[in-house]
């Protein structure tokens, strides 16, 4: 059994600096190890779309705009976050 909640966001950067590689993994986002910034996917209920947003190069929020019609969205980063992937917004 996990000694943690699955609904936990973990976030690089913000594990301290004695946690394990495994407790500093950004588990609520796509990446592929090297390569681009981390991602959520986003169901935009404005246009029925889906596309995906990034996280900002502040790493603190993820950000991004309905392909079609430009609505603005914005998931914050932080403690006691999710570990959800996919996201409905405007």
């Amino acid at each position: 059994m996990r000694s943690e909640p699955d609904y936990i966001l973990k976030i690089d950067g913000l594990a301290t600096p004695d946690a394990s590689k495994e407790s500093r993994q950004d588990v609520g986002s796509h990446q592929i190890p090297g390569v681009g910034r981390s991602w959520i996917a986003v169901r935009w209920q404005c246009c029925s779309v889906y596309s995906r947003i990034y996280r900002n190069r502040a790493g603190t929020a993820y950000e991004g705009r309905c392909p079609r019609c430009g609505t603005s969205a914005k998931a914050a980063i932080g403690p006691g976050g999710t570990s959800n992937r996919f996201f409905n917004a405007g």
